[in-house]
Formats: C-alpha cells, structure tokens, sequence
C-alpha cells in the first residue's frame, strides 16, 4: 500500500472515530453498535496485554463490555476516541485485577513452585527456593505487606488502609524487605 493510501485510511479512520463520538454523546445505540464492531478487538487485546494470563476469557469480555459502558456513560470527557478507549480499558483491566487479589489468599502457599508463571521463566529452582525461604523468614507483619503487595497485586494504599499502618511505613518497610532479599541474594547466589 502506497503511503497516500495509508495516509488517507488514517484521516477517514479520524473522521469516523469523531463521527461516532458525536454520535454516542447525543444518544445514539447506533453508534455505539459500531464502535463495539470496530474497537472490541482492539479493546480486548489492550486488557490481555495489560492483564496477562491473569484473566479468563469471560473475565476479559466482563471488562470489555464495562469498557463499553464507561464510554458510554462518559463519552462527554473524551477527546480522541481510540485513545479514550485505550485508557478506559487499561483502568478496567488493571481494577479487575485488583477485584481478584483481593480474594486471594494471602499466605505462604502464594510462593508454592507449582505452576508456570513467568518467575518461573525468570529464575532458577535455587534461586526461586531461596526467594521463597526469605519471604517465608520475615517477620509476620512484613511477610504479610510484601505478599500483599508482590504477589496480591495491592497498592500501596490499599495495604495500609486493609492493615491500619501509614502509606509511608508501608513504603519504608517494602524497601527494607527488597534490601534484604537483595543482601541474601548477593550472598547467597553471587557469593558476595
């Protein structure tokens, strides 16, 4: 394709986008009908990538449909409605994220070895193993606010609020947990 036809599907491709927000900001369904056509796959492939194997399929398409709904709802905020789209789904994604580690179960089972997880790409058994002996050898209140926040997906906001501590104790105590994960990791892997 040559470059002035792509050019020219990028303008025609403005053009609708601006045609279809104008249409969903005076209460058309049937523009909102075609926005779902044309962004779905678009939407959807921003949550997997956002989300990772996190999600479900029906997960995805909850999140998707909520994507939807908020710009219908809020079409009256957007600018450029790709990129409006694309911000809406990230934010979904990254709240359904936390909706499901806020029903997880935070214990020592959360550094179990099985499954593959992309840890599990990245580090070694030993090294794994010995990430998992740190974290389990804190103390209860710093194990709690490291699994919390590593491996429960929590902000840091959350986990004070959730645990009755200052946003800035919480950051202080993270930090001392990584100091010390680093501190046995040099030790221990590198011989330092």
């Amino acid at each position: 394709m040559t470059v002035v036809k792509q050019k020219l599907r990028q303008v025609i491709n403005r053009v609708i986008d601006v045609l279809l927000l104008r249409g969903i900001r005076i209460g058309h369904e049937s523009a909102l009908a075609q926005t779902i056509d044309k962004y779905t796959n678009y939407v959807c492939t921003i949550i997997r990538n956002t989300a990772g194997a996190a999600l479900r399929h029906e997960d995805i398409e909850e999140v998707a449909s909520d994507v939807f709904l908020a710009l219908w709802n809020n079409a009256d905020k957007a600018d450029k409605l790709k990129q409006y789209i694309a911000a809406i789904a990230r934010n979904k994604a990254k709240n359904k994220l936390r909706e499901a580690a806020e029903s997880l179960p935070l214990n020592e089972n959360m550094l179990a070895d099985d499954g593959v997880t992309m840890e599990d790409r990245l580090i070694s058994d030993s090294e794994r193993q010995l990430l998992k002996s740190t974290v389990l050898a804190m103390e209860e209140t710093d194990r709690d606010i490291f699994l919390r926040y590593y491996y429960g997906g929590q902000t840091v906001s959350e986990i004070a609020l959730r645990i009755g501590m200052r946003e800035a104790t919480i950051k202080q105590r993270l930090v001392r947990g990584r100091n010390k994960l680093r501190q046995i990791i040099n030790m221990e892997v590198v011989g330092l």
